[in-house]
C-alpha cells in the first residue's frame, strides 16, 4: 500500500514539474512574441475620376480584368478636342509669324527715322547757309540805298538788289518750314518705331498666352485617355459607351494586389514592445498554412480611433476605458507563396520582440 502511494505521489509530481515546465516555457514563448489577429493586407485603391467633360467612346476592359501599367482603360470621344488642338496650334503659328513681321516693320520705321534725323540735320545746315545768303543781300541791298542817294547808281540796279533780299529772304524762309517739317516727320517716325516696338512685346505676349493655351488643350487631350496607373485589378466600372461624363466623375477603381503591405491593430499596451525593424510571421486567414514574413515598418501616428469620422469624445457621458488600436505598418518580404494576395484578408500577425 504503501509502495502505491509512493508510485501515485511520484507520477503527480512528475505531472506537476511537466505542467509547471510547460507553463513555464509558455510564459516565456509569449514574453517573446506580441500577437494580434485584428490585422489585414493592404494595398493601393485607387478611385480613377474623369479629366475632362465629354462622350465615352470606347471601354476596354471588363470588371475585375487584370491590367498592366500604361494600358488603356477608356477613350473619350476627341473630334472637338483635336479641333481645339490644330486651331490653338495654328493660332500659335499665326501670332510667332505675327512677331516675325512687327520685329521688320519696327526695324524698317527705325532706318525711316534715322533718315529722316539725318534729312533734318542737313535743312539745319541749310538755313544756316540760306541765311547767310539773306544777310548778305540786305547788306548789299542798304549799300544800294546809300549809293542810289548820291545818284552812285541806276534805278534798275538798285530794284536789282531789291529783288535779291526778296528772293533770299523767301529762300531762307522755305529753309527754315524744311526744316520743321523734317524735324516733325523724324519725331513722327520715332513715335511710330517705338510703338512698333511695343507691338513685338504685345505679339510675344500673344505666343506665351498661345502656348499656355496649347499646352492645356494637348492636356485635355491626354486625359481624353484613361490610362491604368499600374498593375493591378481594374473593377467598379461605373459608366458605359456612349454615357455623356462630367470632370470628376467617377469611372471605376484599380487595385494594386501585387504589392500588399499589412496594416496591424495593436493595442497601446503592446505598443511599448513593438519597435521599427523587428521580424514578423504573418498567418492568411484565407489560405490554410501559408505563411508570410514582414518586418515591422512604421507607425499610424494616431490611434484608430483619431481617424474616424466621428471621433470620440471622452468628455461627454460616463466615460469607460477602452483599450485602443493603434494601426502598425508591416512591410512584406518578397514571397514564394503560390495563392494570390488581395487587400482586405484578414490575417493573423506575431512579432517578434525579444
Amino acid at each position: 500500500m504503501e509502495k502505491n502511494n509512493r508510485i501515485k505521489w511520484l507520477i503527480g509530481m512528475s505531472v506537476a514539474l511537466l505542467a509547471l515546465g510547460y507553463g513555464i516555457n509558455a510564459y516565456i514563448a509569449a514574453r517573446a512574441y506580441e500577437t494580434t489577429d485584428n490585422a489585414q493586407l493592404d494595398g493601393d485603391l485607387l478611385p480613377v475620376r474623369a479629366g475632362i467633360t465629354g462622350y465615352i467612346s470606347d471601354i476596354r476592359f471588363r470588371d475585375n480584368q487584370e491590367v498592366k501599367k500604361g494600358d488603356t482603360l477608356i477613350v473619350f470621344e476627341t473630334t472637338e478636342l483635336k479641333a481645339d488642338t490644330s486651331r490653338i496650334g495654328a493660332e500659335l503659328e499665326y501670332a510667332r509669324l505675327n512677331v516675325t513681321v512687327s520685329q521688320g516693320m519696327a526695324a524698317a520705321s527705325l532706318q525711316n527715322a534715322n533718315a529722316a534725323m539725318f534729312e533734318s540735320q542737313s535743312d539745319t545746315q541749310g538755313i544756316a547757309s540760306a541765311k547767310a545768303t539773306y544777310d548778305k543781300a540786305v547788306t548789299d541791298f542798304n549799300r544800294a540805298k546809300q549809293l542810289l542817294a548820291i545818284k552812285a547808281i541806276t534805278q534798275t540796279d538798285y530794284e536789282h538788289f531789291a529783288t535779291q533780299v526778296a528772293i533770299t529772304q523767301a529762300t531762307y524762309l522755305k529753309a527754315k518750314a524744311m526744316e520743321q517739317s523734317s524735324a516733325s516727320n523724324s519725331y513722327s517716325l520715332k513715335t511710330r518705331a517705338l510703338t512698333e516696338e511695343k507691338q513685338i512685346s504685345l505679339a510675344q505676349n500673344v505666343i506665351l498666352q498661345k502656348q499656355a493655351e496649347l499646352d492645356a488643350a494637348k492636356e485635355r487631350l491626354r486625359h481624353a485617355y484613361v490610362i491604368a496607373p499600374f498593375d493591378g485589378i481594374v473593377t467598379k466600372r461605373n459608366v458605359q459607351t456612349g454615357q455623356f461624363i462630367n470632370a470628376g466623375q467617377a469611372l471605376c477603381a484599380v487595385i494594386n494586389h501585387r504589392a500588399c503591405w499589412v496594416t496591424a491593430n495593436f493595442k497601446e499596451t503592446q505598443m511599448n514592445r513593438i519597435k521599427a525593424g523587428q521580424k514578423v510571421n504573418i498567418s492568411v486567414d484565407a489560405y490554410d498554412g501559408v505563411q508570410l514574413t514582414g518586418t515591422i515598418d512604421s507607425y499610424g501616428g494616431a490611434t484608430g480611433a483619431r481617424f474616424a469620422l466621428v471621433p470620440p469624445d471622452n468628455a461627454t457621458g460616463n466615460f469607460i476605458k477602452i483599450a485602443q488600436r493603434f494601426p502598425v505598418r508591416i512591410k512584406l518580404d518578397p514571397q514564394t507563396v503560390k495563392e494570390q494576395l488581395y487587400p482586405g484578408l484578414s490575417v493573423f500577425v506575431k512579432v517578434k520582440v525579444n
